[in-house]
């Protein structure tokens, strides 16, 4: 009877320690600065515009055609 006691205790002490969790959760925060770049976006707008700006002018000149 006393290894039956000895075994339930041993099994109910696992079970007990088993289903123990415990989370932690680390509140540190740190701020880095953000670095973005647009110098590529910013190129190609202007370039675009210098492509695009030639269309506009020569259209800017040219005489608009009347509706008949």
């Amino acid at each position: 009877m006393s290894k039956q006691m000895i075994w339930a205790g041993l099994v109910l002490l696992l079970a007990a320690t088993g289903c123990y969790t415990r989370h932690r959760v680390d509140m540190t925060h740190e701020v880095k600065p953000i670095h973005i770049t647009l110098d590529i976006n910013l190129k190609i707008d202007r370039e675009l515009d210098n492509f695009f700006g030639d269309v506009d002018q020569a259209a800017a000149k040219a005489e608009p055609q009347q509706k008949k």
